[in-house]
């Protein structure tokens, strides 16, 4: 039964000599269980070799072959014990590198724009996915030991790994996403460089290249880093959130990674809510000042924060968060008006409006209460009014005052423009008499 199990192993062809031929060639079938371990090299050493797919007619039958071999090699690794033997493993990291390092191709459009365009997809995917399955396998087998492994997964490995995550294919950056994060998981000795190395990547990004397609999957990792970080926050993790995680928000390919990054954020809030206090200034620093998309996804993170927020945080806060929401709220572009009114529709938040509304209100009364009157869109003036409603039923009294307070100034800024009007008017007067008297003497 064992060698009926493991016969698929042997179903494709014997390895002969292939750096000598120009093609592979194939295995025997149904070789001995006792030649299990010699095959299992010789199908690494044949998934060295390297086909060019660009060229769609030429190692057809090669590359069929190599295809199949591949798939083997990832199921012997899933379902078999026993394989992972000290051997192996210097054969099986030297196909893995063979195959998936190598220097990324130049975009086919120099102007790509991940938002707008469909990347390019990399040419040699049916066999390059298979490697990464293999490595993934590898990585999850019960018999993998790190301890023998790390002479071969070391810093070289993860920074080329690195490298990879610039690929324009979403694919392969998904499979780059999962490695690396089961290497982090296994490999101890590793974690501090690899977080090192992310960090560099950031800051090259927001400092100098401003282009790096995986910032998306980066931080979807560095996502579960965070979460298990111990407690206290070491000043190289603090240091991390405010150094490099803030910074990212003034990227302008803000969108494609703008959600992974907000969770790291709200994950180091979690983690120490003392450090709100300098991440809302450090976002209130670098407020949009022109593009409303991102205003947008901005306010969408304050929210998340002010979720998780704590009461004695939040105060040290308010004053300047809502001076900016006021500013928000009078935007003409309807999108950021409206996302900053939403801000009501969340009970949490309402809970600490109320809390705080002798200073909440003063500085959001006059935003409100003048776009209730001159706002172009009609839905917009609809959720200020409810706004307005509810900021009235928190504190009826300060409600009223500013009300009168807003109305009286209203009124002197009135009257001070009708004086100045009627003062201009008579200079004007005064000028066009001088003028013809002028004339007059002139005759």
């Amino acid at each position: 039964e064992s060698h009926n199990k493991n016969s698929s192993f042997y179903q494709l062809s014997s390895f002969l000599d292939y750096w000598s031929q120009n093609r592979l060639q194939y295995l025997h079938k149904n070789a001995p269980s006792t030649e299990q371990q010699e095959l299992f090299t010789q199908k690494l050493q044949q998934c060295c070799m390297l086909f060019d797919f660009l060229d769609s007619v030429t190692d057809l039958k090669s590359k069929e072959i190599k295809r199949a071999t591949l798939n083997e090699l990832v199921d012997y690794v899933s379902t078999n014990r026993g394989v992972l033997v000290e051997p192996a493993y210097p054969e099986i990291t030297n196909m893995i590198c063979t195959n998936i390092f190598r220097i990324l191709p130049p975009s086919e459009n120099p102007d790509f724009d991940p938002e707008e365009d469909e990347p390019t997809l990399e040419a040699a995917w049916p066999h390059i996915q298979l490697v990464y399955e293999f490595l993934l396998r590898f990585l999850e087998n019960p018999d993998f030991q790190p301890s023998i492994a790390k002479r071969y997964i070391d810093q070289k490995f993860v920074l080329q790994l690195l490298e990879l995550f610039d690929s324009e294919d979403p694919r392969e950056r998904d499979f780059l996403k999962t490695i690396l994060h089961r290497i982090y998981g296994k490999f101890l000795g590793l974690r501090a460089f690899i977080r090192k190395q992310i960090n560099n990547i950031f800051l090259r990004f927001i400092y100098e290249t401003e282009h790096f397609n995986g910032v998306a999957e980066l931080l979807e990792i560095l996502g579960s880093i965070i979460n298990g970080f111990a407690l206290p926050l070491k000043a190289e993790h603090k240091q991390f959130l405010m150094k490099v995680l803030i910074p990212l928000h003034t990227a302008k390919g803000l969108a494609l990674f703008h959600a992974q990054l907000a969770y790291c954020v709200v994950q180091f809030l979690e983690k120490d809510p003392t450090l709100t206090e300098p991440v809302i200034r450090g976002l209130l620093k670098f407020w949009p000042k022109t593009c409303s998309q991102k205003e947008v996804m901005f306010l969408g993170e304050i929210e998340e924060i002010l979720d998780v927020i704590e009461p004695t945080q939040f105060k040290k806060i308010q004053e300047p968060l809502f001076k900016q929401i006021s500013k928000c709220v009078t935007n003409p572009h309807f999108q950021v008006a409206e996302r900053a009114l939403y801000f009501w529709n969340n009970e949490y938040i309402l809970s600490l409006i109320e809390e705080n509304i002798d200073k909440i209100l003063p500085i959001m009364f006059g935003s409100l209460y003048r776009i209730s009157k001159e706002h172009w869109n009609p839905t917009i003036v609809a959720l200020v009014y409810n706004v307005l409603k509810t900021l009235m039923e928190m504190n009826c009294t300060l409600f009223d005052e500013l009300t009168s307070s807003y109305k009286a100034d209203r009124q002197r800024k009135r009257k001070k423009t009708s004086i100045i009007s009627s003062m201009a008017d008579d200079v004007s007067a005064c000028n066009n008499g001088l003028r013809m008297k002028k004339c007059m003497i002139t005759i």
